[in-house]
Formats: structure tokens, C-alpha cells, sequence
């Protein structure tokens, strides 16, 4: 297992408030990596750290192998990061906005040139790297700010939120080329971000709350732990439906006109359809999502 990101015992204070207690993970390189919390867990903090912006109070950090508080500079040169918030000059071209973020790294000629459009091509940008970043649509912004981040070829791209504020088409067009980008590159990303959908594709998931790791795992073992399938039965008979399945013990809610009975796994409805066929008119069965498994972990949606 080649772990490109080691973080243990990782803690930070903000006075009284402990931000983050003792955090323990890794990354593994070429992987998808979510990172989940709601608001004030302490993924902002974490990730402030790894990215060198902020100093932990204690525990190690390794960044493709370096150590943070002692190779910074190291760290810095193998990252590439998206902020939520839109930090390109809104004036310049998305190709000078590339070229300004390339001279921190001291390139220069052919290096540079290479450089950005190897960016742009990868970040499918080139169509409009002409045009001024504040004359660009969401989602075309949201493209150069990976660009910019590209302009090194980090080895860890940090995505915070990269699809906030879009459009559900932007959004899922976005989400496709960042996907797409950690495939065929081989770029290990790590993620944070409040839509469920996107997390389900990662490889492997942390969810943190209270400065501490509450579950961890891929997303497919996070749903089986802490989420529940459904079956959402169309009653033909409302009153004889309920009455069978309180004979039998079923728990049950109601929900937009239907009865919906919580199973452990979808090949259970079968048993429970054989049961009460004769007192429905349809039904649907739905397997535990991501969101069902996030308030299982935390109790709580992760936009509170």
C-alpha cells in the first residue's frame, strides 16, 4: 500500500476549543479521498494543516513523503489546492491568472509554456483561456481554479467543495471532469464537499465530528453500517396493510402517501411482499444512501 498522506495524532486548539483531537489516517495514493463533516468539525482546520497554512499543536504529517513543519516548502511544491471561494484576479485572462500562479515556481520559457497548457488540456480550459476570469460562468471558473491548482502537477490536489453555489447540470459537468482528471492522471485527490452523491464515488471515506474521526471506510461500507434500506409500499388497502404489518411485528412509518418498512437488506422485501401482496398496488425498494448514512454517523445533516 503506497500512502502518498500519513497524519497521526494530529491535534489543534483554538484557545478552549478543541478544533482537532488526535486524528489518525492516511491517504493512499491515485485514490479518491473524502473527507465529511458538518459545519465545525474540524475538516477546515485539517486540511488548513496538511496544506501548510496552519500550525498543528501536535502529531506528525507526511506529504508524499514529507514532513510537515520541516520540509514545508516540499509539501507545497507536491499539492495543488481549490478553494470554495473564487481567488483568481477577475480581470486577467484565465491564462495569465495560470501564468501568474506558475511563477511561483520559478518557470520559465518552453517549462512554462508546457506547463500551462498542460494545465489548460487537463483541466478543459483551453477554449476560453483568452477570456477574463470574471466574464466566465460558474462552472468555467470552477475549471480555471483546477487549472491554476494543475499548473505544478501536484501529486495531492485538495478540492474544498468544488461544486458549491453551482447548478445541478454545472455541478455534475464539473464533478465528471475532476473525475475523469484523477482516473487517467493517476491524481490523488482529496475531497471535501456537502453533496452526498459526489462522496458516494469516492474510494474510501472519513467522517470527523467534534475534532474526532466518528466512522471510516468505503462508501459502500459506510451505507450498509449505518443506513437502512426501504420499501415503500402503495397500499390498496390502507387500514388491512397497517393492520398485517403490526401483526407481523413490522415497524413502519408513513411518507407521501405510502407505508414505508425499514429492512437490513433489499433481498428482505421479498418476504415481506409475499406477505401483504394482496393489499397493495405497487411498491419500491431503495437501497440506504450516503446522506442516510452520514446522519446515522453524526446525527445530523451535514449542511446544519
Amino acid at each position: 500500500m503506497d500512502k502518498i498522506i500519513e497524519v497521526t495524532g494530529l491535534k489543534k486548539a483554538y484557545g478552549s476549543v478543541q478544533a482537532v483531537r488526535g486524528l489518525d489516517f492516511y491517504v493512499e495514493r491515485g485514490k479518491l479521498f473524502a473527507f465529511l463533516g458538518p459545519n465545525g468539525a474540524g475538516k477546515s482546520t485539517t486540511i488548513d494543516i496538511l496544506c501548510t497554512i496552519l500550525k498543528p499543536d501536535g502529531g506528525e504529517v507526511l506529504v508524499d513523503g514529507h514532513r510537515l513543519g520541516h520540509e514545508d516548502a516540499g509539501i507545497r511544491s507536491a499539492i495543488g489546492v481549490v478553494f470554495q471561494d473564487h481567488l483568481l484576479d477577475p480581470l486577467l485572462s484565465v491564462e495569465e491568472n495560470i501564468r501568474t500562479r506558475a511563477g511561483l515556481y520559478h518557470m520559465a520559457g518552453k517549462q512554462l509554456n508546457d506547463a500551462v497548457k498542460h494545465a489548460a488540456a487537463a483541466a478543459d480550459v483551453t477554449e476560453f483561456m483568452r477570456r477574463p476570469y470574471g466574464k466566465l460562468s460558474g462552472g468555467q471558473k470552477r475549471r480555471a481554479d483546477i487549472a491554476r491548482a494543475l499548473i505544478n502537477t501536484p501529486q495531492v490536489l485538495f478540492l474544498d467543495e468544488p461544486t458549491t453555489g453551482l447548478d445541478p447540470q454545472t455541478r455534475k459537468s464539473v464533478w465528471e471532469s475532476i473525475r475523469t482528471l484523477q482516473q487517467t492522471t493517476g491524481l490523488t485527490v482529496f475531497l471535501t464537499t456537502h453533496y452526498m452523491e459526489e462522496a458516494a464515488e469516492a474510494d474510501y471515506v472519513i467522517v470527523i465530528d467534534h475534532g474526532d474521526i466518528a466512522a471510516r471506510g468505503t462508501p459502500t461500507e459506510l451505507k450498509a453500517s449505518y443506513a437502512s434500506d426501504q420499501l415503500r409500499l402503495a397500499a390498496s388497502n390502507d387500514h388491512a396493510l397497517r393492520a398485517l404489518l403490526e401483526d407481523r411485528g413490522l415497524a413502519y412509518t408513513c411518507a407521501a402517501g405510502s407505508v414505508v418498512v425499514k429492512i437490513s437488506d433489499t433481498m428482505d422485501a421479498l418476504e415481506i411482499l409475499a406477505l401483504v401482496k394482496g393489499h397493495i398496488k405497487g411498491f419500491e425498494v431503495l437501497s440506504g444512501t450516503m446522506d442516510d448514512a452520514f446522519i446515522g454517523i453524526t446525527g445530523r445533516e451535514i449542511r446544519e
